[in-house]
């Protein structure tokens, strides 16, 4: 149970990827923290269900059912959230997907659908969230506000058949760190969350032979849970407004790398 000093009552979150997952996950902990919550992602009958879960814990909901690859979705969806609760404290970019395999012969089409989702979408609800959460900053209750993107380890270490996905990663990586320097001083706090093997859909979207050797590598690891995830994604925006955690990176105990 989080501290009332750590409670993040009467600010609002918004969560992209919120349908399922780690997003799902993260959106539940930041309501049960006190945060209104704005369910961003494409699966309305999911962000209804997960909707009604969220106001069941006494704070407000916003399903906006959105593609965020679409630029003028992904603003949309901002403004909504911050027109709704009336305010944006935290941004959680965590859509993405994962297409593994070689590059040589690649369908590109999968390449530009990981750059679609895991960069542009990110820098696009980044862009439009900004100005939000730096009012944020700037008022009670809080006077601080953050932006955590979720990347993973595949941003630091670049693997064989992982040539693309490790690229949109290291780029997130990268996007994140510039950004912490630009805004840090006006207490808008800019996290990176890199988790390892997640039991989540993510690798649902390969092909069967992929999916037959993410099997294989991890077939043993006891992996993470979405909810492990989640409480990283708390411990980092419910900090004191004078703590930064700018990285946190979350293997499985068995994970080697």
């Amino acid at each position: 149970m989080l501290a009332m000093a750590e409670r993040l009552d009467s600010t609002a979150a918004l969560v992209t990827g919120a349908s399922s997952g780690i997003g799902e996950a993260t959106a539940l902990v930041l309501a049960k923290a006190g945060a209104s919550v704005a369910l961003v992602a494409r699966r309305r009958d999911r962000l209804d269900e997960l909707a009604a879960r969220v106001r069941a814990t006494g704070v407000g909901a916003l399903a906006i059912e959105t593609d965020v690859t679409d630029e003028e979705q992904a603003r949309g969806a901002v403004a909504r959230a911050a027109a709704e609760f009336g305010r944006l404290d935290t941004v959680v970019n965590n859509a993405g997907v994962m297409l593994l395999g070689p590059i040589v012969d690649a369908e590109t089409s999968e390449w530009s659908r990981m750059i679609d989702l895991n960069v542009t979408a990110l820098l696009h609800v980044t862009h439009a969230a900004l100005p939000h959460l730096i009012r944020a900053a700037e008022s009670s209750p809080r006077r601080v506000a953050d932006i955590v993107n979720v990347s993973s380890t595949a941003g630091r270490i670049a693997r064989l058949g992982s040539g693309v996905y490790n690229a949109s990663k290291f780029a997130v990586n990268a996007f994140s760190e510039s950004l912490r320097q630009e805004v840090t001083k006006r207490h808008v706090r800019v996290a990176l969350v890199e988790p390892g093997a997640v039991a989540t859909e993510l690798a649902s979207h390969n092909k069967p032979q992929v999916q037959e050797m993410i099997r294989a590598r991890f077939g043993e690891t006891e992996r993470l849970e979405a909810d492990d995830i989640a409480d990283a994604i708390a411990y980092i925006v419910t900090r004191p407004r004078r703590v930064a955690i700018n990285e946190m990176l979350v293997r499985p105990t068995e994970q080697d790398m």
